[in-house]
């Protein structure tokens, strides 16, 4: 176990060293010093990496233990390439970047320690439903939305800018993977078959549906192709991991273009991000406002580097617009070349890898689809930004988890991280062995209290069949009492008083322990329940003999049982055993 612990900080160590060993070359490069402004902000962000691992080792010690070194490089690379466009811009994006760094670290402290059950998210399902769609929606609250770059997705606080949909993405993940456990049955039923093709059911088609208006909803209102795209495609992957059938994907696929053309043909923001893609060299395209500017830039950004990069410090990212956000990968590729891209492509991939591999080692259906919706959403969100620099698909406006500059960012993206950390410990979990002492006095402790509940049961039902039988000999007594009374008087009356009070064996027998209990009243004592063990009637104590029975004419009225009171197995006393 040390070993492995030792293996762990490790890793941990070698990303501090790296990303250290980047920031220090950088400014020497760039500025022939170290600036004092960064010493103690870097200083605090290792301590709180060191913070975070040792909390996880005390109350997730099972979590994934290759995805925190992974993304403090993916940070580290992040703000390196922010702090070298600073020192060309004058800006102090890479400060403020460092900031929100050591809040999404404390954040994530908190969330290791308090949630210790990822479960306990499925209560508040509906909960974080309504809360992801205020989110989602509060840019559009008046006085309070700010539009930048033609999309409406941001909230405006003072002089900071914060983009509520990184934090819906969590809360509607939460929302889906409880929903889709609950429905996985109906939803996984299949209808007609149309070129080899499993359709759905049109009654199953009601969730699809709902999730594709919101989306076009807010690709209408908010003018983001980027948010709609990655919430549409976490539902539809989520939904394709509950019920198995690529029905769900097609037809998700199908929807989304068709409800992006029909967005591109009435807004403008999106039809000139469709013909930036299409047509990014037509000077037409290059020049016009809103055109191809930025993409082309950005692509020459990544040409500029070849395969191993101008070297940290030696290049111009910051000729392309937004390079220390959304073009960001531009950056990495002209400072670091293509060596450099395949590296973060590749710690990205061992983030998704692990989740992955979390999501299909879980037991738990809830865990299982959770896990899948966040690794998903990460890769989605990858996917676009780099498709989008490279021209695989059109810009869609999103941000590189953990690289680009942006605080709502950066603390959603580390969120999510945690929470795949938290369900990773569960999957991990080692399975107690069955022939533990642990694991037998728990089965023994199960399989007792099932006892005491059967024997509780069957205590109250025969309590309740001898009430029934002793209120049947009370009617049964006044019937045979009237009928003796007509027939000899008193006499009649006085010769069943006195059998009433005879004991016979046929009698005991009738009234099966009875007579333990009456032994136990004529003594003066008060039974203890705990202490008899039968429910029998005693075989060795004499009976009254029939000849002490009263002459006349004999009533044979059966004797009225008592009720008898429950209790559990009984020792003897009196003689009876």
């Amino acid at each position: 176990m040390i070993v492995t612990r030792l293996r762990q900080m490790s890793l941990l160590l070698l990303a501090m060293g790296v990303s250290f060993i980047g920031f220090f070359q950088m400014f020497e490069r760039t500025a022939g010093t170290f600036p004092h402004e960064y010493v103690v902000p870097l200083g605090v962000v290792a301590f709180l990496f060191l913070v975070l691992w040792a909390l996880l080792l005390k109350f997730q010690p099972y979590a994934s233990q290759s995805i925190l070194p992974c993304t403090l490089l993916l940070t580290g690379i992040g703000i390196t390439l922010i702090a070298r466009i600073d020192q060309q811009k004058g800006s102090h994006a890479g400060s403020r970047q460092l900031v929100w760094l050591c809040t999404a670290l404390v954040l994530c402290g908190i969330l290791v320690v308090c949630l210790r059950d990822y479960r306990v998210l499925r209560r508040f399902s509906y909960v974080s439903m309504v809360v992801g769609i205020a989110l989602l929606l509060s840019p559009m609250i008046p006085g309070l939305g700010r539009t930048i770059g033609g999309a409406r997705i941001w909230i405006g606080i003072g002089s900071y800018s914060l983009q509520p949909g990184e934090f819906a993405k969590l809360f509607l993940a939460f929302f889906f993977a409880a929903y889709l456990f609950d429905h996985r049955d109906q939803l996984a039923v299949g209808g007609k078959k149309v070129l080899g093709l499993q359709l759905p059911r049109i009654k199953d088609l009601g969730p699809i549906m709902v999730v594709w208006a919101a989306s076009m909803g807010v690709l209408v209102i908010q003018r983001d192709l980027g948010t709609s795209l990655m919430f549409f495609a976490m539902f539809v992957c989520m939904l394709y991991v509950a019920t198995g059938r690529k029905s769900w994907i097609i037809i998700g696929i199908i929807a989304f273009a068709a409800g992006a053309v029909v967005a591109s043909r009435m807004f403008a923001h999106v039809d000139n991000r469709i013909d930036a893609w299409l047509h990014p060299f037509d000077a037409k395209v290059y020049n016009r406002p809103g055109g191809s500017e930025q993409l082309v830039t950005g692509l020459f950004g990544l040409a500029s580097g070849g395969l191993m990069g101008t070297g940290l410090g030696q290049g111009h990212p910051s000729l392309t617009p937004l390079a220390n956000s959304d073009f960001i990968y531009s950056s990495v590729g002209e400072e670091l070349g293509l060596t450099g891209l395949l590296a973060v492509l590749a710690l990205y991939m061992v983030i998704i890898a692990s989740g992955l591999i979390t999501a299909m080692k879980i037991k738990d259906g809830f865990g299982k689809l959770l896990a899948s919706g966040l690794v998903f959403t990460m890769a989605v969100q990858v996917f676009t930004v780099v498709g989008g620099i490279t021209l695989v698909i059109p810009l869609t406006g999103l941000t590189l988890p953990f690289m680009a500059a942006g605080g709502s960012s950066l603390v959603a993206n580390s969120i999510l991280v945690t929470l795949l950390l938290i369900i990773s410990n569960a999957a991990n979990k080692p399975e107690p062995e069955l022939t533990s002492d642990t694991f037998q006095y728990e089965a023994l402790a199960v399989l007792r209290d099932h006892e005491l509940k059967e024997r509780a049961k069957s205590a109250a039902e025969a309590a309740k069949n001898s009430a029934a039988r002793r209120g049947h000999g009370l009617h049964a007594a006044h019937a045979d009492h009237a009928g003796g009374n007509d027939l000899t008087g008193s006499d009649n009356q006085t010769g069943s008083n006195d059998q009433t009070e005879a004991i016979t064996p046929q009698t005991r027998e009738d009234r099966g322990d009875w007579g333990d209990w009456q032994d136990w009243q004529d003594d003066g004592e008060a039974p203890d329940p705990m202490e008899t063990t039968s429910h029998l009637p005693a075989d060795d104590v004499d009976a009254p003999a029939a000849a002490d029975e009263p002459s006349g004419m004999h009533l044979d009225v059966p004797p009225i049982p008592p009720i008898l009171p429950v209790s559990g197995p009984r020792s003897v006393k009196g003689g009876a055993r």
